[in-house]
């Protein structure tokens, strides 16, 4: 009797275990995750922005990744790396054998120097050209060799490689000198691209090819992709995504309750900033910097982060966010408290008609863009100093109208190209930068270069202060906040605390039904 009772309660043990185990039908289902987040474009030499990289780090490989949590860059398509000799200035990578294209055709040191040259010959005005200022030249040594050879000294270089802009394209596939069009992509990443609807959806599949980094490959997903937060709210309410991530409402957002144990919460810090950045050209009615200074002195930072966005961003008074290196208040020490008096003083300093008036340009539709944006306009038309002019565009078309110096200011986030505070150097308030705000301070720029020739990244941080103290003074940009990162997926989901944690890469493969 008893060796039948134990043969019974193990026998109900092991379908109990046996329901718990995803079934090999559930390990097929796709995975289907919300964002709002748009995709610029599918070729890498033509988007620089957060959307479009999430899906690069998915359907292609760059030489180097960086694993959750990491700050150092590992190979991936490269079985190896390093800087040659002492100077920074000569870095080489050889190439894991046994990757191929979806032509089956291998992968070569080829590849990766034309994948490097046609971003900077292309030099698109929405693409990552700008993050290899300092790369000179790239040689293809031999069939899994490739050199690139650095104007002056950098040791973020590698953290540049492992970015979306390091990108290996088939050279077979894509156009050296223009852009390549149309839905196809030819990747060796993680997943293949099997359908793509611009601003809709992106299926992605497994690629059993791949070979890098990973040990596995993820579960088939759909990325659906919403024109706005409400609908990606309403789409998560309504159950039709899985994982839902960049960007719920502040309002649902704020609601969450990791305890519910219908859904799974992951909130996390975010190197992910917003600033309002100012055009400085002689055209501009910004131009002057007391008349910057005088906006800087109307920003009320707590007011935004507790009333727009409900307690879901903290409140950021500098270039560079808290947890990264070199972080300072320069703009707290500079513009303490909200001041309309010290304000007026600048603009009468400056002798400038009242009210001044510019325009003030934001993406329509991206997170509570709209609603901050009109927050902004009451705070800066404060004791009738100012006169803003508000205009929301569609997200290419606001990119390409920034990029063109076609606004007075802007509000754009920034997320973080790598864990590294030169990713807000250079790109943001160096001479020629990507947010193309006119702004050019030689110093600056001098700094940014010392910064960049310490490989002890720590050494770096009296530069960065330095440069926060020159932005908070020339205001270029006038910082707003710095985000929280927040995933949510339903309870049969698991991996989305390993989504995005703000190195810049999208691990998708990382979703797992339990």
């Amino acid at each position: 009797m008893r060796i039948l009772v134990t043969l019974l309660v193990l026998a109900v043990v092991g379908i109990g275990g046996w329901q718990l185990l995803p079934s090999q039908e559930d390990k097929n289902k796709t995975i289907t995750v919300g964002t709002t987040d748009a995709v610029t474009d599918l070729d890498p030499a033509g988007a620089y922005d957060a959307g479009s990289w999430a899906l690069f780090s998915n359907v292609f490989q760059s030489l180097l990744t960086f694993e959750p949590g990491g700050v150092e860059p590992v190979p991936d398509a490269a079985k190896s790396c390093a800087f040659q000799g002492s100077g920074l200035r000569t870095y080489q990578c050889t190439l894991r054998p046994g990757i191929t294209f979806p032509s089956g055709r291998a992968m070569t040191a080829e590849d990766v120097k034309y994948s490097f040259d046609r971003v900077k010959k292309i030099n698109s005005d929405l693409g990552p050209a700008s993050l290899f200022a300092t790369l000179a030249s790239v040689t293809a040594d031999d069939a899994r060799t490739v050199t690139f050879h650095l104007s002056s000294a950098d040791a973020t270089f590698p953290l540049k490689v492992a970015t979306g802009a390091g990108s290996i394209v088939d050279k077979e596939k894509y156009p050296a000198a223009s852009l390549r069009t149309g839905t196809d992509v030819d990747g060796t990443g993680p997943y293949t691209l099997t359908s793509y609807t611009k601003d809709e959806q992106a299926e992605l599949a497994p690629n059993k090819r791949y070979q890098g980094d990973l040990s596995g490959i993820g579960r088939p997903i759909e990325l659906r992709y919403y024109t706005d937060s409400a609908k990606l709210d309403s789409a998560w309410k309504d159950k039709q995504v899985d994982v839902a991530t960049r960007n719920l409402s502040p309002g649902v957002l704020s609601q969450l309750n990791p305890s519910d144990p219908k859904q799974r919460v992951t909130e996390s810090e975010s190197a992910e900033t917003r600033n309002l950045y100012l055009n400085t050209r002689a055209s501009s009615p910004l131009h002057d910097v007391r008349v910057r200074r005088a906006l800087a002195w109307l920003v009320n930072r707590e007011e935004l982060a507790a009333t727009v966005y409900q307690g879901t961003v903290d409140p950021l008074y500098s270039l560079i966010p808290t947890g990264i290196t070199g972080h300072t208040t320069s703009f707290f020490d500079s513009y303490s408290t909200q001041s309309v008096s010290k304000a007026r003083a600048l603009l009468t300093q400056a002798g400038v008609s009242l009210p001044v008036r510019f325009t003030f340009g934001y993406g329509k539709k991206r997170g509570a863009s709209e609603e901050e944006a009109a927050a902004l306009k009451k705070q800066l038309e404060a004791g009738g100093l100012f006169q803003v002019d508000l205009q929301g565009y569609e997200w290419t078309d606001f990119q390409k109208r920034w990029a063109a110096g076609k606004m007075d200011a802007w509000a754009v986030g920034w997320v973080a190209d790598y864990p590294d505070p030169d990713t807000f150097g250079a790109a943001l308030v160096g001479s020629g930068s990507t947010m193309s705000t006119g702004y050019s301070n030689k110093v600056v720029d001098h700094l940014i270069l010392d910064s960049q020739q310490y490989a002890d990244r720590s050494r770096a941080s009296n530069d960065f202060k330095d440069i926060q103290t020159d932005v908070a003074q020339d205001v270029p940009l006038i910082p707003l906040w710095q985000r929280k990162e927040y995933v949510v997926s339903t309870e049969d989901v698991g991996g989305g605390q390993y989504l995005d944690d703000g190195t810049g890469v999208f691990r998708l493969w990382r979703l797992q039904w339990i």
